[in-house]
């Protein structure tokens, strides 16, 4: 009756929730609160699903690898999706591995992540996603300065830089703006927030000082991964490898 009970509970809480972000959503005119509830659902669905899954997972290495894998794939095509990038969207995977693959490795060959699958899914997930916000935010803002300063892009071009160093002088500024929420995280941890790691391994029965070790060592990992996959994507649109379609055009008829 209790876990029943506590169902319930947790049943009206997320629906209270969602309906309380989809007005807002609504009311302020920031959209239709049809995403909302469609994040809502879609994540209930993934988490049972996962919620399912992960004790085989984490039992088992190759299907650790395995799934982290999807997470890369699943990342990838978010951000494809989000940067409005098209076929060219698979690009975008190579600054989210870019960031996270290396972080990972240094991670587990300096013995501070076992290869186990407790570790390495929570920790690998906790990278993947950081590239992929840092990513998509980075393409998104490179893409819109490149459209909205198309002028300067011809001048530069005129003035003898080369197509990519004319790309790279527009889009390297409001590229680095994606790395301002991994920024203000890591400045403010202790104060402002206290992140998902330290917590979790607080209600685990962690000492506290193991706690903000590891989440010390998280922190400065997604300030890195986040960092190299910024730094990629701006390399990957002054090279012509992520472009909207519209863009293209525009580029091709200068």
């Amino acid at each position: 009756m209790v876990i029943a009970t506590d169902w319930v509970r947790l049943l009206v809480v997320c629906l209270v929730l969602t309906a309380a972000a989809a007005a807002v959503v609504r009311w302020g005119g920031l959209a239709s609160p049809g995403p909302v509830v469609r994040a809502a659902l879609r994540a209930t669905a993934q988490l049972a699903a996962v919620s399912a899954v992960i004790t085989a997972v984490l039992a088992s290495l190759p299907l650790t690898v395995g799934f982290l894998v999807l997470m890369a794939a699943v990342a990838t095509g978010t951000s494809a999706a989000r940067t409005g990038t098209g076929r060219r969207g698979a690009w975008v995977g190579v600054a989210i591995l870019g960031g996270a693959l290396p972080a990972v490795a240094l991670l587990v060959l300096g013995g501070l992540v076992p290869v186990t699958g407790i570790a390495l899914v929570p920790v690998g997930g906790i990278l993947v996603g950081g590239a992929m916000t840092a990513t998509t935010l980075s393409v998104r803002r490179a893409l819109d300065a490149l459209r909205d300063r198309h002028g300067e892009y011809e001048a530069a071009l005129a003035l003898g830089f080369t197509e990519p160093d004319a790309v790279r002088e527009l889009v390297r500024r409001p590229a680095a703006e994606a790395l301002l929420p991994a920024l203000d995280q890591t400045r403010t941890v202790g104060l402002v927030t206290l992140p998902g790691a330290f917590v979790g391994m607080l209600l685990g029965g962690a000492p506290v000082w193991q706690a903000g070790a590891l989440q010390l060592v998280v922190l400065l990992a997604l300030l890195a991964v986040e960092a190299v996959a910024i730094v990629v994507v701006v390399e990957l649109v002054a090279r012509g490898f992520v472009r909207r379609a519209s863009q293209e055009e525009e580029l091709r008829l200068t």
